[in-house]
């Protein structure tokens, strides 16, 4: 029992997440006074470095700004420069696209759900050190991240910084005797996610607050093209996402923060499930059902539980493309302007995405991106001080140990989140 009433507890490097943070916690007459999460990465300006730079090369430059989440990056700004400059895309690219972000959504979402989730279920401080009786999962994680990658080769050309999607199209096509293998790897990994979804279905962690769900819902889960909604009801166009946010600045901090409505809130695979599961894949529902029932929920480990469904989603959907598909060569997307706005949203691994580019003359003079894990850092801090307030009495190991639990259950990207910091040169 923690008999100290005054006391600070500093988080030096949280572990197991994308990216670098520390966290401040101070505790002043048994009450929890502060709580201060502080991204640590270093200034990025990749909005300031844009300016200038030929439409068609921005996509790639903006993929550098996160390893894992490059392909989110990508496909995002390709939609605001396709917007801007009212490029049509044929409907075999969507399908591209599609596939595209369910490979991304199958490795991104098994990085942190067995790399840096389950050694807290199972209390290890890393998956290095599961015994014997927990080597299949090691064995299936691997797996399931190689099929992740494999798709994304396929469609994409690369799991990181994909070469063939560009602005109006992709370069090339998928190899057409890849597409039955390919089929047979992910019907290979199904049973596994099956299997991860019972784990994080069975953890008994729990930590329910009233806050607003945000998400972008789509007409088939998948992650591209739709409407933005809150669980309070609100439906909002994918351009008129900006006039709900607000910027918040955190002294402490080299990310800015966001309100939705005034109002802290979150995004991610739990507000996706509980805003949109009505349009998971049949296959999906049906295998799901069981994890399906407890949505919506208020309760931010269920975000694990979220991205477990997320996956198997992304598994079947893009078994059911890549069974009908028959890619063709077309000829590119025309393009008759260089001159224009657009704002392009998409779903994000760990939620909703937003750019909104200017363009004049082929060239890019404006640029403001809005990442997940900035619009989540107030809603986290919030839920930190009431883990914090609830385990005071249980002493500083207890609270340090949970909190990290809690924090990852986010599935943060600190490095997405640190580049967008403007800065005011005197």
């Amino acid at each position: 029992m923690h008999q100290e009433k005054d006391f600070d507890i500093t988080f030096d490097k949280l572990s197991k997440m994308e990216g670098h943070a520390d966290l401040e916690i101070k505790v002043r007459d048994g009450e929890v006074k502060e709580v201060n999460l502080k991204v640590m990465e270093n200034k990025r300006f990749y909005t300031q470095a844009v300016k200038g730079k030929p439409y068609k090369s921005v996509p790639q430059l903006v993929s550098r700004i996160c390893g894992t989440c490059s392909i989110a990056h990508l496909t995002c700004c390709i939609e605001a420069i396709e917007k801007a400059l009212n490029i049509q895309v044929s409907d075999q690219v969507k399908l591209l696209r599609k596939l595209t972000m369910y490979s991304l959504m199958i490795r991104d979402h098994a990085l942190h759900l067995y790399l840096f989730s389950l050694p807290d279920i199972f209390n290890k401080d890393s998956i290095l050190d599961f015994d014997e009786s927990h080597h299949d999962l090691i064995h299936q994680a691997l797996a399931v991240k190689e099929v992740g990658n494999n798709l994304s080769t396929l469609i994409a050309g690369r799991a990181v910084h994909a070469p063939y999607e560009n602005v109006g199209g992709f370069s090339r096509l998928p190899d057409t005797n890849k597409i039955e293998p390919m089929i047979k790897e992910l019907e290979k990994i199904r049973p596994y996610i099956l299997d991860l979804a019972e784990i994080f279905y069975n953890c008994p962690w729990d930590l329910q607050r009233k806050t607003h769900f945000v998400a972008l819902v789509t007409d088939d889960f998948s992650f591209l093209e739709g409407e933005i909604r809150s669980s309070h009801g609100l439906r909002i166009k994918e351009e008129d996402y900006w006039d709900h946010l607000n910027r918040v600045v955190l002294p402490y901090s080299q990310a800015t923060a966001f309100t939705f409505e005034g109002q802290e809130y979150m995004v991610g695979a739990l507000a996706r499930v509980n805003l949109n599961k009505d349009k998971l894949n049949p296959r999906t529902k049906k295998s799901m059902d069981k994890y399906l029932s407890i949505f919506p929920s208020q309760n931010i480990y269920h975000n694990n539980l979220a991205q477990a469904i997320e996956i198997l989603h992304s598994i079947d959907h893009s078994i059911d493309i890549l069974k009908e598909a028959d890619f063709k060569p077309e000829p590119a997307a025309k393009i008759k302007k260089e001159t224009g706005e657009g704002v392009g949203v998409i779903e994000a691994p760990r939620g909703t995405l937003y750019y909104w580019l200017g363009i004049d003359q082929g060239k890019v003079r404006y640029a403001n991106l809005v990442i997940p894990t900035a619009q989540n850092l107030i809603n986290m801090r919030e839920d930190i001080r009431q883990i914090v307030s609830r385990l005071l009495p249980q002493g500083e190991e207890v609270i340090r140990r949970k909190t990290e639990k809690l924090i990852r259950a986010y599935d943060p990207c600190m490095s997405c989140a640190s580049h967008f910091l403007k800065i005011h040169w005197v």
